[in-house]
């Protein structure tokens, strides 16, 4: 650690510090409230696979880290059980897969937006029906909303434990890559969540 230290100063101690702050874009406000933002696409694919994607666009959801709204939205969402979405369109022959989610980074979250999206893997039947397929997402997606997220505390509290799990038994990475992603959460989060603000859940907060 002595000669790694005693690197590090000799490598960067020269560059200056010029007291600037974070760049925030913030106040570009609703970039894709415009009307092509808002239709619907058919693009024909190169290999012979369906699949409908629905793309919300929502305020910024950084400064929420420590509770990570879309990742319990998107756990609720790729839920595969009695009940779920997935499991309905499944019984009508019309999906394969569904999955929904936020990067959490770059184009998907940032200063100015962040975007959630629900993918389903349609099969030749649901192709057919795909907007009735889309209803059905749209259904419970409503759904969740009227419901709120009071009720559902024991989820978020299965999810944050099987992310703890997860991060406290994880595989060992490339010395670089895990010093690259810390550099990019050293951008994003406290200085006490550098090293677990990308994998853990905090704080339970049902109004976010």
């Amino acid at each position: 650690l002595d000669t790694l230290e005693k690197w590090v100063t000799e490598i960067f101690s020269e560059i200056p510090n010029n007291g600037l702050p974070k760049p925030s874009f913030g106040h570009l406000t609703q970039p894709f409230d415009t009307p092509e933002f808002h239709k619907l696409y058919r693009v024909i694919p190169i290999r012979k696979v369906h699949s409908l994607s629905i793309t919300w666009a929502l305020p910024p959801q950084e400064q929420y880290y420590r509770v990570k709204p879309l990742h319990y939205i998107s756990w609720l969402v790729g839920h595969e059980g009695k009940g779920s979405v997935l499991s309905f369109l499944r019984k009508k022959f019309w999906a394969l897969a569904l999955y929904g989610g936020n990067g959490e980074t770059g184009f998907e979250q940032n200063s100015t937006y962040s975007i959630f999206s629900i993918s389903v893997t349609l099969t030749d039947e649901g192709y057919k029906h795909f907007y009735e397929v889309a209803h059905v997402v749209f259904q419970y997606v409503k759904m969740l909303q009227q419901r709120g997220p009071d009720k559902r505390q024991v989820i978020w509290e299965e999810i944050q434990k099987i992310e703890a799990n997860e991060f406290h038994y994880q595989e060992q990475t490339d010395p670089v890559d895990y010093v690259e992603s810390l550099c990019e959460n050293m951008q994003l989060f406290q200085k006490e969540d550098f090293l677990t603000g990308d994998q853990l859940l905090f704080e339970y907060k049902p109004e976010v």
